[in-house]
C-alpha cells in the first residue's frame, strides 16, 4: 500500500481510484466490510483502490474536550488498512482549516484533484465537511456533476447484538466495561495497545513475577481496571503468552494517579527496557483487588497465570 501525504501528494493523471472516506478508528469488522466493497467497486471499474483517512481524529480539533478516546494510533491504523489489500491510503491533514473546509472544496481538492475518483463508497450515516453538513444525498448530487459513482452501505451489526450497529463507539464502551472478548469480536482481532516498555519500581521481579511495564498515552483507549489474558508481540515478531493487570497496585500503594499496564510474559527472560510491544488482550480473568500480604499476591498471581495459559491454549 501506498501512502499519500495532503496536501503534497496526488495520484498521476493515468491513476484512477474506487474510493471511501472516514476516521477509522479501530479500523473494526464494519470498516473492512466497507474496504471489502471498495476493493469490488475498484475491480469492476477497472482502477486501483484508495482510503482517505485523517492523521487526527476530527473531534480532538473541533471539541477536544468530549473527544473520545482512540483505538488506534495513526501508525497502527495505517498497518491494519493495509492488511486490508487497499492500493492506496491519502491521509488528510486535519486543522482547524480543514475543519471549515465546505463539502464541495473538500470534494474536489481531495477526490478528483488528488485522487481522480471514480466511485466513493460510504456508510448510509456518513457525513463531512463543515459542520458535518456533507451527506450521501449531497455526494450524490455532486457525483452526478461531476462523473463519479456513489455507492451508501448499510451499517454492519455483529450477530451477538443487531439492536445496533458496529462502530468504534460501541468498542470502546465494550473495553470500559472490561469486555475485551466484545471488542475483539467487533474489531476482528484482539484490542492492541503499543509502547515502548519503560524502567518501573521493580516490584514485580521482587516476587517471582516480572513485568513489561507499558506506558500508554491518555489519548488511548483502555479496558478496564482488572486482570486479563492476552498476547504480547515483540519487535522481532516474536509472540508470548501473557497475563495483564491494567490497575492502580492497592496491595503496595494507597493512591495512585493513574492506572498502570503491567504485562508478565509467561516463561520468558530477558530485557525489555527500551523495546516497543504490542499487547494485545484476549480475555478478561478477574477484577483488580488489594491482598492482606505477598504471598497471598503471589498465589493469586499463580493462578492468573495457569488460567491465562488455559485461555490462550484454547485461542
Amino acid at each position: 500500500m501506498e501512502i499519500l501525504r495532503d496536501p503534497i501528494d496526488t495520484l498521476p493523471p493515468s491513476v484512477a481510484v474506487a474510493a471511501t472516506i472516514g476516521v477509522f478508528d479501530g479500523v473494526h469488522i464494519g470498516h473492512q466490510e466497507v474496504f471489502r466493497q471498495v476493493r469490488s467497486v475498484a475491480e469492476r471499474l477497472g482502477v486501483a483502490s484508495a482510503v482517505v483517512t485523517f492523521d487526527a481524529h476530527p473531534a480532538h480539533v473541533v471539541r477536544p474536550e468530549s473527544a473520545p478516546r482512540l483505538l488506534t494510533t495513526l501508525e497502527q491504523k495505517l498497518e491494519l488498512i493495509a492488511e486490508q489489500g487497499i492500493d492506496y491510503t491519502y491521509v488528510v491533514r486535519f486543522d482547524e482549516e480543514r475543519a471549515s473546509t465546505h463539502p464541495e472544496d473538500f470534494v474536489e481538492n481531495v477526490f478528483l484533484d488528488s485522487l481522480h475518483t471514480r466511485a466513493i463508497v460510504v456508510g448510509e450515516d456518513f457525513h463531512f465537511g463543515k459542520g458535518r453538513s456533507g451527506n450521501v444525498e449531497g455526494l450524490r448530487d455532486m457525483g452526478e456533476q461531476r462523473g463519479f459513482e456513489v455507492i451508501a452501505l448499510d451499517l454492519i451489526r455483529h450477530r451477538d447484538d443487531a439492536r445496533e450497529p458496529v462502530s468504534s463507539t460501541k468498542i470502546r464502551r465494550a473495553l470500559a466495561g472490561g469486555d475485551v472478548a466484545r471488542a475483539a469480536a467487533m474489531l476482528g482481532r484482539p484490542y492492541t495497545v503499543r509502547g515502548v516498555v519503560e524502567h518501573g519500581d521493580q516490584r514485580g521481579s521482587g516476587i517471582g513475577f516480572p513485568t513489561a511495564n507499558l506506558p500508554v498515552p491518555k489519548v488511548m483507549a483502555w479496558p478496564a481496571d482488572a486482570v486479563y489474558a492476552g498476547w504480547c508481540r515483540r519487535e522481532n515478531g516474536d509472540r508470548h503468552p501473557c497475563a495483564i493487570n491494567i490497575g492502580r497496585r492497592p496491595t503496595f500503594y494507597e493512591h495512585t494517579e493513574q492506572s498502570l499496564l503491567e504485562a508478565h510474559l509467561i516463561g520468558f527472560e530477558g530485557d525489555l527496557y527500551g523495546e516497543r510491544i504490542d499487547v494485545s488482550f484476549v480475555e478478561f480473568l478477574r477484577s483488580e483487588r488489594k491482598f492482606d500480604g505477598i504471598d497471598q499476591l503471589v498465589a493469586q498471581l499463580e493462578t492468573d497465570i495457569a488460567d491465562a495459559l488455559t485461555v490462550l491454549g484454547d485461542y
